[in-house]
């Protein structure tokens, strides 16, 4: 008898591979306290000469418990090791985890002397000043370090990870096993010990002691990108207490663990953030094309769905590995190459350093944080110390992983994937009258990106905005929103990073939870920030119900109606509403930055939406006095609620096949064919749009809407898989996460719609050229 799920095969290799997990981490656990114990010999030896360094009492006090944590470990490691070595069906291993549990008295007695041991050790570094002279002191001082920063946290370190391998052990032991009833104790046992300790030693976390015997805390780390003679490098960044420090994890060599090298640092009382001077030359950000970007996330979704599918096979794991690895350096390299707003901190004393960060919710809070520590620290730190302090960086880290889907578990939410509406209702709590805006960032393949700002509400402490955005989530968790104060008086603007920047006044963050979104009505939050409240509303539609295109209630429309009706109706080439969004666009909108990207108000969108279903004469009143974001959400939506997409159901798989060809000739002749094929509305419309969309991106360098970025933001609109061959789950009762199938969808949709854009010409034949050239003409 099997618990759910439970492969026999699958479960036996899957135990093996967790338990050579803990025999690899055990090792180096081992090799941890040995160094500790490596000074206690000499000190001892000491201690009964005419000239102790310590006495046997302050030994005894400083090392209390560590010999026996060494044995107890090494016999747990000596047990398991011969046990994995001969793994079969029969092969038990409880009754050590068992063991192992049962010896947590001794953490409990380590725990409640650490205090002590700490004091006395200060106290012997203070009291000793001539150790500096004898060979044993590096030893001592290294002891103190590992007792600062490892011997806390390493043992309880220990039984977190213990708790977590009993729960995967678990996971895959067949109920019927001798050894599952004792693991679940084991990990009772190992429960209980961990919610006590955890309240006790949550205060004394992340410390590592200084001299004078002040802790120097490790307030906030994180991976970043750092900008060094033109190229990026991937950092650790750590703020501690005192200082920020900028590390470079080493390259790991065969087992060993992981390790830091220091590549500089800035006491927190000499930094500053960079004021860029008018006249002082600003580093050039290397910007990486769109394309090359969209490149990466196109490997990275063919990977995971290889992934997916070997584990469906039940394949090797060898081959699993390999493109676990594959995925890796796609995900690091995505995430290397992708942010580009600058973060720039300086040292009084000499040298600036640029980070590139893509949010600026993160980049607010690193300045935040360095700002509220330098109120309150002074500093001193030897070349010694910096060596300890770099080395227990590995120790201190609290952000242990890049972001990539490689270091999350199988059973972690893979994020949302469909569109969510917010409607950004008010903000209270301003303590003066002020312009006021707000933006909205959301992640996407680990970084956040800004997909939406709200209008300048002016001279107000109660902002109303009242403004709804459709926000599109490509595997999102989590929803940021940020509160600035436009500043119109050029002369009153902080010039950080190079750049003019509004200040910002508040932000705050909420998860997006499948469970709780999967109620497709409204739902009202209040996001707190620095003493300000933003109210919100937000729904989701998950990617299957987005596909659903709904007829319009009234044939007499133009929404949801299908083209050729329209243009036959209305006795045109190209349907009213295209014509009227474009010539509105071109009129005041192609200088307008983010222009189809940037998402217009619901509520206009929707007001124009009436009017134009009702034949209303005063439409090109309405559209002249509405912000241009809203006429080209008019339009995007238009083409999004077409009964059937403008490329047709039919085709769509043509379209698919035809853009992953690899010869460019056959390609040019299947893609060219294939438009082609569409019903003449279709495509005489398509053509207008496309003429459009690259006038346009002729204006990239101030609208900065690249050729690309109109594909990706028109492709999913004008290409869809009719419902039956969309490799969405058609079950809506399942979770609402998407596999990656739908991702490379999407890819490939904004694909077909680039290699049109990037066609100087189109030749087409005589028969159409009429219709065409008529339709540039409407």
């Amino acid at each position: 008898f099997l618990s759910p799920g439970v492969n026999l095969e699958k479960g036996l290799e899957m135990r093996k591979w967790v338990l050579s997990g803990i025999l690899a981490s055990e090792e180096t656990y081992l090799s941890h306290l040995e160094a500790l114990l490596l000074p206690m010999k000499p000190l001892k030896a000491a201690a009964t000469t005419s000239q102790p360094v310590l006495t046997s009492q302050q030994i005894e006090t400083i090392f209390f418990k560590v010999p026996e944590l060494y044995e107890i470990h090494k016999e747990f490691y000596d047990g398991l090791f011969p046990r994995v070595q001969q793994w079969s069906h029969q092969q038990r291993v409880g009754d050590l985890f068992q063991k192992l549990a049962s010896q947590l008295g001794v953490y409990r007695a380590f725990v409640d002397n650490y205090e002590v041991a700490m004091e006395t050790a200060e106290k012997c570094c203070q009291a000793n000043a001539q150790f500096a002279e004898i060979s044993e002191v590096p030893l001592f001082y290294v002891s103190i370090a590992f007792f600062s920063t490892a011997l806390l946290y390493k043992p309880v370190d220990r039984v977190t990870r213990s708790t977590l391998v009993l729960h995967d052990l678990l996971k895959h032991t067949p109920v019927s096993h001798p050894d599952h009833p004792l693991l679940q104790d084991a990990l009772r046992i190992s429960q209980n010990f961990l919610s006590s300790i955890n309240e006790e030693i949550t205060p004394r976390r992340q410390s590592m002691t200084v001299k004078k015997g002040e802790h120097r805390q490790l307030l906030k780390d994180s991976f970043m990108v750092e900008l060094v003679e033109g190229a990026r490098k991937l950092r650790h960044v750590f703020l501690f207490t005192d200082l920020f420090l900028c590390a470079k994890l080493k390259k790991q060599i065969g087992g060993k663990s992981q390790q830091y090298d220091c590549k500089w640092y800035i006491p927190l009382t000499d930094l500053s953030f960079q004021m860029v001077d008018e006249s002082e030359a600003v580093p050039n950000i290397p910007l990486v094309p769109d394309e090359e970007l969209d490149a990466m996330k196109i490997k990275i979704s063919q990977i995971k769905n290889d992934i997916q599918r070997e584990k469906r096979a039940n394949k090797g794991s060898k081959v699993i590995e390999r493109l676990k690895k594959k995925l890796s350096e796609q995900e690091s390299l995505l995430l290397l190459m992708s942010p580009n707003m600058a973060f720039r901190v300086h040292n009084r004393n000499g040298k600036s350093y640029t980070f590139l960060i893509s949010s600026d919710y993160e980049r607010a809070e690193w300045r935040e944080n360095i700002r509220e520590q330098q109120k309150k620290c002074d500093f001193s730190l030897t070349s010694v110390e910096l060596q300890m302090l770099t080395n227990s960086c590995v120790k201190l880290q609290t952000v242990h992983n890049i972001p990539l889907t490689i270091n999350k578990e199988d059973d972690e939410s893979p994020g949302l994937y469909g569109f969510l509406n917010v409607i950004v209702h008010s903000a209270t709590g301003f303590k003066q009258s002020s312009n006021l805006y707000c933006t909205l960032e959301v992640d996407s393949f680990g970084y956040f990106v800004n997909k939406a700002k709200t209008r300048v509400y002016r001279d107000t402490t109660e902002p109303n905005w009242n403004e709804e955005f459709e926000i599109e989530l490509e595997g999102s968790q989590t929803l940021r929103i940020l509160c600035y104060e436009k500043c119109y008086n050029k002369m009153k603007l902080t010039k950080e990073d190079g750049e003019s920047t509004d200040r910002i006044m508040g932000k705050g963050q909420i998860q997006l939870d499948p469970q709780a979104l999967q109620d497709k009505d409204w739902q009202r939050t209040v996001i707190s920030m620095n003493g300000v409240e933003v109210k919100l509303s937000v729904k989701f539609t998950s990617r299957e119900f987005s596909l659903k295109r709904m007829p319009s209630r009234k044939q007499t429309g133009v929404f949801g109606v299908k083209i050729a009706i329209v243009t036959k109706r209305e006795r045109s080439k190209v349907p009213y509403i295209v014509r009227q969004c474009v010539e509105e666009i071109e009129r005041r909108g192609m200088e307008e930055v983010g222009i189809y990207r940037v998402s217009g108000v619901a509520t206009d969108i929707q007001a124009l939406k009436a009017a134009f279903d009702v034949n209303n004469k005063d439409v090109s009143v309405m559209m002249s006095e509405m912000d241009v974001n809203a006429i080209a959400g008019t339009l995007k939506l238009y083409f999004r609620e077409l009964p059937e997409p403008l490329f047709t159901d039919e085709l769509y798989p043509n379209f698919a096949e035809g853009i992953a060809l690899s010869d460019p000739v056959a390609k040019e002749s299947c893609m060219l064919n294939l438009l082609l094929s569409l019903p003449e509305p279709n495509l005489v419309t398509f053509l207008f749009l496309l003429d459009h969309l690259k006038r346009v991106a002729e204006r990239e360098s101030i609208n900065k809407m690249s050729l690309h970025n109109l594909a990706t933001v028109f492709g999913p609109t004008l290409l869809r898989p009719s419902e039956k061959d969309s490799k969405i789950p058609a079950n809506p009762t399942q979770p609402i996460t998407m596999t990656d199938s739908w991702s490379l969808e999407v890819m490939s949709q904004v694909q077909v719609l680039l290699y049109f854009l990037q066609l100087e010409t189109i030749p087409t034949p005589d028969s159409k050229r009429q219709s065409i050239l008529f339709s540039t003409e409407v």
